[in-house]
């Protein structure tokens, strides 16, 4: 009876919003279902059931149905969740119920896919797991059955801890922070039996993800140690899936902490990672897809301590430069040649990941460096430079992510290192065997090699080649005056040798640059993607002219070359990118020249974009660049976490490529190549261009080819009025050349403003800069106009204003004048009321009276007065008024008002009354 009072009680609320809810989800027909009476009745006979066989079978046929009916998932969440927590407090004693109750739990948090309904559905598992997840003592006493004796008791548990994690990890992960010695537990499940320490790992490998508590703690507990046991009892990259788990496991951990990665390496050290990595030579066929992926997780490992934690973290730097150190001690750069350069066999993404670590060994490491400048990789006796191996993968590979993996290792080997680039760019020159192109190309140095490439395109038309050739050497001459100089001395045969003539290597590559555009023309159609060779080649001549004056020199040599370069940058045939980048060569070759050669100057190249492009859509250029080059960081894919899911889209690198290429329209190696730094750099270089070129159209030429005749002294000319003349030209001159500057000043900026990103019509624009001023005055004088209209307006408010309140004083001095006209009367009344008093009293006998004809004059007389007095007040105030109205009509009238109207009607209802009023009054009395 217990059990079914806990049942009914504990049930009842949650089943009403479980209902509710399989209601929403389910319709009506899910709440009447077979199943729901089959789940309560199962339920009821856990819950007060007495026999103990009968309570285990009904959890067996509980389970059963909750595995595998949708609607039964619903309805346990509704009302079983309570009773089966109960049996897990309540009935340890019983493992086989415990074990049912556990498996019932996994059942109904695994979601069960069905092709009715529609994708949007809730799931019931989702929905299970978040109820269950939602009381922290649900977590606590899941934990505490890790304790128990039975295997399977523990392997459930850890089972329904792991579907919990799918669907409501966050909230698991705060739950188990809050529960003492929650992850102590978990970890103690590592050096349980094999199948449970496989779904310990996984649990961990979720729990870890973006936790950095977790994390903390975990490591506390020595996990690095129990990884790699297991990796090394696994058989390490041998091994299944649970080296990868592990892995990935340590991935979570080192991933976002430098502290973490200096732990790993004062504790354990690097050893078991290089063990991972090492493979047999030659093992052609020994790279399945397991250890493929293994191996890719080593790699991400070696990438994670090589970038030394996130961005911005402080001891960033320190650390990465620690580890670098570390792992070539271990001899790591011998294990990652072997992967990425010697075993071709091996898989595209295994190869690609093992050169970007490569890279990023040595990247500002002057030790690591030296290292690479001096490896040799192959077997006796084709043995050859690591450097010349890298290139001929650049060069051959026909996978474009391997080309850009390689390409990177050059691009970290020549960063901050003046040295060895120095190095490189003195090995470029022609070789005895250019011709073969095959043959001879291992017994070449690096440069020969290189310039081989470059020139391929004259030989077999090789443009892909040359365009790889020339990121190579973008390298190589990036930042480096001295690298750029070298190269720019050697001289080649031109392609008729017979006249006996050379051009230099930047002419060649302009020629390559003109094949490039010549062929994507043609095959436009066939390759709707951008091809990625010109942009290259435009990035070469950009890196190779910036801060390069005699660089800028040699291009502008040619007359061909400029104008090329100027179609380029103006025919809308190219694609935005190309027509962006010839713009920043053209803005280049201004802001960087230092000729005084008519013609060659930047005055000259400034002038010829702005008759031959226009300076407004020159600018815009820019614009366009900017816009085809924003594509999200390329260089998180490169680390993009390994998981089970993941894994073997990953192992198979050219159906990523494939997809990438499809889906968007620019080619993936230019979101490669063109990286953040290359666009910021971009980006600086703009705004140096814009303000050279505006400089420039604000001053004129400082040379004046023919002298003008009034400065030569005339005839017969006395010197005093000779330099007076030349006084007055001089200032003449110095007023024309001001006004010149002030002019081509505002036009310059008014273009580089619109250049700017206003692409309005720029034909409702001033054509000049006087046009500009005269615009601007005529605007101050309108809106002075509009200030004196606003004055005249107030003023005549204010005018108005004060007309009323005059009219308003007349009204109340009219008012008082028949007040005092009103108390007249009636005093003339009341002298002869009295009057027919006296007369009556007169005949009346001999009574004696007063003398009323005196008392009436007298008080007539005092009337009098005071009325006279008040009338001359009264006539005072009106004169001033009507002065004060006379003043304010003629105001109104040279505003243009009509007086009469105004005044019209004023006192016509304060009139004094007639003589018949006062007859009628007199009547009355």
């Amino acid at each position: 009876m217990d059990r079914s009072i806990n049942f009914r009680g504990i049930a009842g609320s949650a089943g009403n919003i479980m209902q509710g809810m399989g209601k929403f989800v389910f319709g009506n027909e899910g709440l009447e279902s077979k199943e729901d009476s089959y789940v309560e009745r199962y339920l009821d006979r856990i819950s007060n059931g007495t026999i103990p066989d009968d309570r285990r079978s009904a959890m067996t046929e509980l389970q059963s149905l909750v595995a595998e009916s949708r609607s039964a998932q619903m309805s346990f969440g509704a009302m079983g969740f309570p009773i089966l927590l109960n049996v897990l407090k309540e009935d340890r004693e019983d493992v086989e119920l415990v074990r049912g109750a556990l498996e019932t739990f996994v059942s109904a948090l695994t979601p069960i896919e069905t092709s009715q309904g529609p994708k949007t559905e809730v799931q019931p598992a989702s929905v299970n797991s978040d109820l269950l997840s939602r009381e922290t003592e649900n977590i606590s006493l899941l934990l505490s059955l890790l304790s128990e004796e039975d295997f399977y008791v523990r392997y459930y548990t850890i089972q329904l801890l792991t579907a919990l994690l799918t669907n409501s990890l966050k909230r698991l992960q705060e739950a188990i922070l809050l529960i003492p010695r929650g992850i102590t537990v978990l970890m103690d499940m590592l050096m349980d039996r094999e199948v449970i320490r496989n779904e310990a790992l996984l649990l961990l490998t979720y729990l870890t993800r973006d936790a950095e508590e977790i994390q903390k703690i975990v490591v506390f507990e020595g996990v690095f140690e129990k990884i790699f046991s297991i990796i090394r009892e696994e058989g390490y990259s041998d091994g299944g899936v649970v080296v990868q788990d592990c892995l990935e496991l340590l991935n979570n951990l080192i991933r976002h902490s430098s502290s973490n990665q200096m732990l790993l390496k004062e504790t354990i050290g690097f050893d078991p990672l290089i063990s991972i990595l090492k493979i047999r030579r030659g093992s052609a066929f020994n790279f399945t897809q397991q250890k493929t992926v293994n191996l890719l997780g080593a790699l991400n490992t070696v990438e994670l301590l090589l970038t030394g934690g996130p961005s911005g973290e402080s001891g960033k730097d320190a650390n990465k430069n620690a580890n670098q150190a570390a792992l070539a001690q271990k001899n790591i750069l011998d294990h990652l040649l072997l992967l990425g350069v010697e075993s071709q066999w091996a898989p595209v993404a295994l190869r690609c990941m093992a050169l970007r670590c490569i890279g990023n060994l040595v990247l500002r490491n002057p030790q690591n460096l030296d290292s690479l400048a001096k490896k040799q990789v192959g077997e006796e006796p084709h043995v050859q430079p690591a450097l010349n191996a890298i290139l001929s993968i650049i060069l051959r590979t026909s996978i474009a992510q391997e080309f850009v993996a390689a390409d990177y290792v050059f691009r970290c080997f020549c960063e901050k290192n003046p040295n060895g680039q120095a190095l490189l760019a003195s090995t470029i020159a022609p070789h005895p065997n250019q011709g073969d192109m095959h043959g001879a190309a291992a017994d070449m140095p690096f440069g020969s090699i290189l310039l081989q490439a470059l020139l391929s395109s004259d030989v077999n038309g090789d443009m892909e080649a040359c365009c790889r050739a020339s990121s190579v050497l973008s390298h190589i001459i990036k930042d480096n005056l001295q690298s750029k100089d070298r190269v720019l001395q050697i001289q080649l045969e031109t392609p008729t040798p017979s006249l006996g003539r050379t051009e230099p290597l930047l002419h060649r590559i302009v020629t390559c640059l003109s094949i490039a555009a010549s062929d994507g023309e043609n095959d436009q159609s066939s390759h709707p993607e951008e091809s990625y060779i010109q942009p290259v080649i435009l990035r070469l001549l950009i890196i190779w002219l910036v801060d390069c004056s005699n660089a800028v020199n040699c291009l502008l040599e040619s007359a061909v070359h400029l104008n090329y370069i100027i179609e380029l940058a103006s025919s809308k045939r190219y694609a935005a990118c190309v027509r962006g980048l010839a713009a920043v060569v053209l803005g280049a070759c201004v802001l960087y020249n230092a000729s005084r050669e008519k013609g060659r100057d930047a005055f000259a190249v400034a002038d010829a974009i702005s008759q031959k492009i226009g300076l407004t859509t020159y600018f815009l250029r820019f614009d366009e660049l900017r816009k085809s080059l924003a594509h999200p960081s390329s260089e998180l894919q490169h680390r993009k976490e390994l998981s089970r899911s993941s894994a073997n889209s990953m192992s198979d690198f050219q159906e990523i490529e494939e997809d990438e290429t499809n889906k968007d329209d620019q080619h993936p190696v230019l979101s490669e190549i063109f990286d953040s730094q290359f666009v910021n750099f971009l980006s600086k270089l703009e705004v140096d261009i814009r303000e050279n070129i505006m400089d420039i159209f604000s001053r004129t030429k400082t040379a004046t080819a023919v002298l003008p005749a009034e400065l030569e002294q005339k005839n017969g000319e006395v010197d005093g009025e000779y330099i007076k003349r030349l006084k007055s030209f001089v200032e003449k001159q110095c007023n024309e050349m001001q006004e010149l500057l002030a002019r081509n000043a505002m036009l310059a900026e008014d273009l580089v403003r619109t250049g700017g990103g206003n692409t309005a019509d720029t034909s409702q624009k001033p054509s000049s800069g006087r046009d500009r001023v005269q615009i601007e005055a005529l605007r101050q004088e309108l809106e002075g106009a509009k200030r004196q209209i606003e004055a005249l307006k107030t003023e005549k408010s204010q005018i108005e204003a004060e007309a009323n309140n005059q009219r308003n004083l007349a009204v109340k001095v009219e008012s008082d004048l028949k007040s005092l006209s009103d108390a007249y009367n009636s005093l003339e009344q009341a002298n002869y009321r009295l009057d027919a008093e006296v007369k009556t009293l007169r005949q009346g006998g001999s009574v004696p009276y007063p003398d009323v004809e005196a008392i009436k004059a007298q008080a007539k007389e005092e009337a009098e007065k005071d009325s006279e007095a008040e009338l001359n007040d009264l006539l005072v105030c009106l004169g001033q008024e009507q002065s004060k109205v006379e003043k304010l009509s003629a105001r109104l009238a040279e505003l243009g008002e009509d007086v009469d109207t105004l005044l019209q009607g004023i006192g016509d209802d304060t009139a004094i009354p007639d003589d018949d009023d006062e007859d009628e009054d007199e009547d009355d009395e």
